[in-house]
């Protein structure tokens, strides 16, 4: 039997979503993806010798609460792409010009915004791989049905 997440008893009351974690291997060229290419801006970086990692937390300006974690290991690993992992969402004003940006930047946009509305790109696997949604914000018009933002 299949129980919907209301069904089950709450943990905490005081839960807030920190943050996803995306390993890279090539944070030169990750950075340039994410702040170059994305627009994401860097928050706090961690250097760790002993455990031989770099971890840098990103976030769209104005937006700090929803933050990317990009973890580097300095040993050289292959990561494998999993499909369990589908993307990082992000509203923009207009979703042709965030389009633009990223082609400017060489991201190859995978599914072209359709209606206005969400398009999708990928970032190299040296890059993490991920898969980035975006969504135009909605503008609502007189009977509240949101339709693509100008």
């Amino acid at each position: 039997m299949r129980r919907k997440c209301f069904d089950l008893p709450v943990l905490s009351a005081a839960m807030k979503y920190l943050h996803t974690m995306v390993r890279v291997r090539d944070l030169d060229a990750s950075l340039r993806f994410y702040c170059g290419a994305l627009g994401l801006r860097e928050l706090r970086r961690t250097e760790n010798e002993k455990g031989r990692f770099t971890l840098i937390f990103l976030a769209a300006p104005g937006d700090d609460d929803a933050q990317v974690e990009l973890t580097f290991n300095w040993d050289p690993e292959d990561y494998q792409i999993g499909r369990a992992f589908g993307h990082l969402a992000y509203e923009v004003e207009d979703v042709y010009a965030a389009c633009q940006r990223l082609r400017d930047h060489g991201v190859t946009i995978n599914r072209p915004p359709r209606d206005g509305r969400m398009a999708f790109a990928s970032s190299e696997a040296r890059t993490g791989g991920a898969t980035l949604g975006a969504r135009a914000r909605p503008a609502r018009c007189g009977g509240g049905i949101p339709v693509a933002a100008a």
